[in-house]
């Protein structure tokens, strides 16, 4: 073997053997590890969120009785801040737009 230091040392080869084989090594560990995710992925998994009861009938009941029932709790200096329109003009833009389309009205759920 010559005695050039550009000639590769029988150290050099270990050493390259050791970096291949973590290299390889550490591939095959990626390769494991996502084949696992993969079969943790693939299960019938069901997860469900937390149901938050936000009393949505109650709010809306509230609601109305605050601002739109015969004797309502806040005026309409209120309901204007509130709002930022008259509640008479809020009125009217509900019951034109529940005219004009269905989505608009209130109507039992399915």
């Amino acid at each position: 073997m010559p005695s050039n230091s550009w000639w590769p040392s029988s150290s050099d080869d270990e050493e390259e053997m050791f970096f291949a084989n973590a290299v390889l090594r550490a591939g095959q560990i990626l390769i494991e590890e996502e084949e696992e995710e993969e079969d943790f992925s693939s299960e019938n998994v069901i997860t469900r969120r937390i149901r938050i009861n936000r009393d949505r009938q109650g709010a809306h009941e509230k609601l109305v009785n605050d601002y739109f029932s015969d004797e309502p709790l806040y005026n309409n200096e209120i309901f204007r801040r509130r709002f930022r329109m008259s509640r008479r003009l809020f009125t009217r833009i509900a019951n034109d737009l529940a005219g004009l389309d269905p989505f608009f009205t209130q109507r039992p759920d399915a």
